[in-house]
């Protein structure tokens, strides 16, 4: 589990005492379906593991200081456009793989107070007054015992809404009388009514028992925040070593860009907060400098992205003289903001212009971008030497720059969502943010890197993807096998560097099948080892069958097949350093046979019946026999040689990962896609293991 968990627990201070404040409204935990959504600066990511394990994470953090927290938008609230009536049109195992299980992880895991019901629609009723999300999957299937309130104007029909499962409309609209006509005329059961009274009452309660404090150190929480914005920052490119900048050397260095000065730190909308103070890296920099290090500064821009002649003429000045040129980028705050969703994922072409023009100038140009979604780097990158990604660094993001740009910690974040290398690339593109009222999710469970990866598109960067100021190499994978569709993976990270770092070590389920079922892999697990130069720590994870489980809407539950499966540790998902290949008996549970069935190869029966060959209907073939008939019929193969060549260890795959397979294929053509959970874990141990690899798993990795 992160850190920041609880991480501000012990700093706060005093005597504890009751509070009008009584929770918190929030974490968004909504996918990151498309980069163009207006509200992707509040979510997690394109993943739902990653964004189950942070939000659970945050939600024990909020409430571990008496505070509820409030989990949110419930669900499918992947858009701002039209988002108080768009029906979300998704496929039920979609909903279960992909947009559900984050939200699942955090009811289990955390136990909310609260969850917020999302303002749109999923498959055409309000989520509201939708009895299947908010009772029979929240409440029976996940065991939420807290309050369900609505978005803030998200009730349409209020006495729908309660009888759905829905306690507490937000804000009040003074239509208590509704509910009152409706129990009296026998529309609206009584037994809601005392429900959401009772789990009004509950939550009261839990405030009320909650210890909570009078003060608070201010400055030791600037400090935390300051470590996270380090923590986030994704460091994507670095040719020649140009970052960090060493403070006591002679050099000239040209700070340009006004988000140096004024600091894009958060996101538009209700989202907005006051902060404590305000740092930015101007002036965190010229602190931190030496007195060798001569810096200058630049606007170059307006914040509204409008270019100006002169800025830019005084901007290239400043570049031809300088050694080295930190150029701030980024999008302007109205272009990120809760209503509305963005257009394209460009930076303001302003911004660009300046950078070529900088570019022509001096050679040694280091990037640094201030935006909540990603944004396209595939037509300006060449002309940086390096580019670290700050995204919204919050109140202590200026000074967290200045320690990573000028080397006092190294950068050790990773993308949580992929960097397309264009806007036509995405794979809903053709779909979002639909039409008519209707957002279809056409790309199904395919969303982010579980497209990209699963077809071998290129990307500008891949999921996972994070440079260091070290090198890491990774070796020793075992795996264990603890009981029925149970394992312990472990592997060992060595910090092979000058320096000291942080990794995060990734863990992915793979399934190799020739004509795709599912995405080729999926993330199940990730831990991030801080480690000195030349030390060594033991990470583990443990996996269970829901890791390998897809969701069959025929059986109405979890299914898993029997058959090889591939364990993949890595650096990015694009950069798989280890693999195992292993085995699962699948869950013991066979589909009945009946007449409906058809055959197809393989080993799976799609059929009853044999035909007589001359015209006259099959002939029915009694399920005694079936096992002699298909005895004889191998099963395709539907998992990776293990002879199959793989990237060597500790080193990248041949070729890079970002390019496209050399497969003949046109660099941006999209083949046909196919239509359209798990055990949480990431925790590391720096004790090395003994345990072996068991043979009804499989051989032990040697770093294919």
């Amino acid at each position: 589990m992160p850190r920041w968990s609880t991480a501000s627990a012990p700093l706060w201070r005093g005597r504890p005492r009751r509070s009008a404040w009584t929770w918190a409204l929030g974490p968004g935990i909504n996918i990151k379906r498309s980069p163009l959504c207006g509200r992707n600066f509040e979510y997690f990511s394109e993943d739902p593991h990653v964004s189950g394990v942070m939000g659970a994470a945050l939600v024990d953090g909020i409430q571990s200081l008496g505070i509820g927290a409030c989990v949110k938008h419930f669900a499918v609230n992947n858009q701002e456009t039209d988002r108080m009536r768009v029906s979300a049109d998704v496929d039920e195992r979609t909903l279960r793989e992909l947009y559900l299980p984050a939200f699942e992880h955090i009811v289990r895991q955390a136990r909310p107070y609260t969850v917020m019901a999302a303002y749109n629609r999923v498959n055409g009723v309000y989520a509201c007054e939708n009895p299947w999300l908010l009772t029979q999957v929240l409440r029976e299937e996940w065991g939420f015992d807290g309050l369900v309130m609505s978005d803030w104007g998200a009730v349409n029909d209020r006495v729908a809404s309660l009888a759905a499962g829905l306690d507490l409309q937000m804000p009040p609209d003074g239509t208590d009388g509704r509910i009152t006509a409706a129990v009296e005329e026998g529309s609206l059961e009584r037994a809601s009514v005392a429900a959401a009274a009772a789990r009004g009452l509950r939550l009261q309660e839990r405030v009320d028992r909650a210890e909570r404090f009078d003060g608070w150190d201010v400055d030791a929480h600037h400090e935390l925040a300051r470590e996270a914005a380090r923590a986030g920052a994704v460091l994507l490119k670095n040719e020649d070593g140009l970052l960090p900048i060493d403070p006591a050397a002679r050099l000239k260095v040209a700070v340009i860009g006004e988000f140096a000065r004024t600091p894009r730190y958060q996101g538009h909308g209700s989202s907005r907060v006051t902060p404590t103070r305000l740092d930015n890296a101007w002036d965190a920099l010229r602190q931190a400098a030496g007195p060798e290090l001569e810096l200058t500064f630049s606007p170059g821009y307006t914040l509204t992205g409008e270019p100006g002649p002169a800025m830019t003429e005084e901007a290239v000045t400043h570049a031809a003289r300088a050694d080295i040129v930190l150029l701030f980028l980024g999008l302007p705050e109205e272009s990120e903001t809760e209503g509305r969703d963005r257009t394209d994922i460009s930076l303001p072409r302003c911004q660009v212009d300046l950078l070529r023009s900088i570019a022509a100038v001096c050679r040694k140009v280091a990037v640094v971008l201030a935006n909540g979604g990603v944004v396209s780097v595939s037509n300006w990158r060449d002309d940086a030497q390096a580019i670290l990604e700050s995204w919204l660094g919050g109140q202590a993001g200026g000074i967290a720059l200045a320690d990573l740009i000028l080397g006092a910690h190294s950068p050790s974040g990773k993308l949580t969502e992929s960097i397309p290398l264009q806007l036509q690339d995405v794979p809903s593109y053709l779909h979002f943010p639909g039409q008519d009222g209707h957002t279809v999710h056409g790309e199904g469970r395919y969303v982010g890197y579980r497209y990209y990866d699963t077809l071998d598109l290129p990307v500008a960067y891949p999921f996972g993807h994070g440079l260091s100021y070290t090198t890491f190499s990774y070796s020793d994978l075992e795996v264990e096998e603890t009981g029925v569709n149970a394992w312990t993976v472990r592997v060992t990270v060595t910090n092979t560097g000058s320096r000291h770092g942080e990794e995060v070590v990734q863990l992915y389920v793979a399934f190799d099948e020739p004509h795709p079922t599912r995405p080729r892999h999926e993330l199940r697990g990730f831990a991030k080892p801080a480690l000195a130069p030349g030390a060594s720590a033991r990470a583990e994870f443990r996996l269970t069958g829901r890791d390998l489980a897809w969701y069959s809407t025929k059986r109405g539950g979890w299914r898993i097949d029997p058959g090889a499966f591939t364990v993949e540790v890595g650096a990015s998902s694009r950069d798989i350093r280890l693999r195992a290949e292993l085995h699962t008996p699948g869950d013991g549970v066979a589909d009945e046979l009946t007449g409906a069935s058809s055959w197809a190869s393989g080993s799976t029966i799609r059929s009853v019946g044999i035909c007589s060959g001359n015209g006259s209907p099959s002939i029915p073939v009694p399920s005694s026999s079936m096992r002699s008939i298909l005895w004889c019929c191998p099963p395709s193969p539907r998992s990776r040689s293990p002879s199959s060549p793989g990237p060597s260890s500790g080193s990248p795959p041949t070729p890079s990962p970002h390019s496209p397979p050399p497969r003949g294929r046109k660099p941006h053509e999209r083949p046909r896609v196919p239509p359209a959970a798990s055990t949480w874990s990431g925790s590391t141990s720096r004790t090395p293991s003994s345990a072996a690899w068991r043979p009804a798993c499989a051989r032990k990795a040697s770093g294919e």
